[in-house]
């Protein structure tokens, strides 16, 4: 159970095919928040509308309004939801602790972004992104990260993390976007352990617009 309740229901911004979105909603799940979805249509431009430019001005998503508190960035917002209503476990306050999430956060908005992300972007939304520098950098990542994996139950050691919410999405969906995690049993093992987490909820698949290639 979280440490506090929210006075009201947590607002989320968010399209209900984001990663980014799916982070948030899974971890306000987890966390047995209550929250709404304002779900934005992004092929309509819902995210460019000015009133919501006013609560991201980068019209990407998700936000989220938390009472008085209004915030954007995917991981900025698993770092407050941990801090402010979960269980100190989520985001360690000792050193290495972590620097471990923070790596781990850091590879979400690098390598998983301009990887598995950007492929499945790319296939699932017609992004005009390269696909094969996507799924390079997807292979090279997961190549690494599945031997790292080999010791650990969860990414940043033997408990779950909100670095485990940032990098589950797009790394479970990276099939939709052309890269295969058939070689990687270590990745697979822990998808499987993030999954089995009490009200794990999976974001829709799709194969819309998949590439050939």
């Amino acid at each position: 159970m979280p440490a506090a309740q929210p006075a009201q229901p947590i607002k989320l911004f968010t399209s209900l095919l984001s990663g980014h979105g799916h982070r948030v909603r899974l971890f306000l799940t987890l966390l047995d928040l209550p929250f709404e979805i304002v779900a934005l249509n992004m092929k309509a431009g819902d995210n460019r509308q000015p009133e919501y430019l006013e609560l991201n001005p980068f019209g990407q998503v998700p936000t989220i309004q938390d009472g008085d508190v209004t915030l954007f960035d995917s991981n900025a917002i698993l770092v407050y939801l941990a801090k402010r209503y979960g269980d100190p476990s989520w985001l360690p306050d000792d050193p290495l602790g972590a620097a471990a999430v923070q790596r781990w956060l850091s590879l979400c908005a690098g390598q998983i972004a301009y990887g598995p992300c950007a492929a499945r972007l790319v296939t699932v939304f017609g992004a005009p992104l390269d696909h094969q520098t996507a799924k390079n950098i997807a292979v090279k990542l997961f190549d690494v990260i599945d031997r790292e994996l080999a010791g650990k139950q969860f990414v940043a050691g033997e408990h779950v993390t909100i670095a485990d919410i940032a990098a589950h999405t797009y790394i479970a969906h990276a099939p939709e976007g052309g890269v295969s995690l058939e070689p990687y049993p270590h990745i697979r093992a822990w998808l499987r352990r993030v999954e089995a987490l009490p009200r794990f909820i999976a974001m829709q698949s799709t194969k819309a617009g998949l590439l050939a290639d």
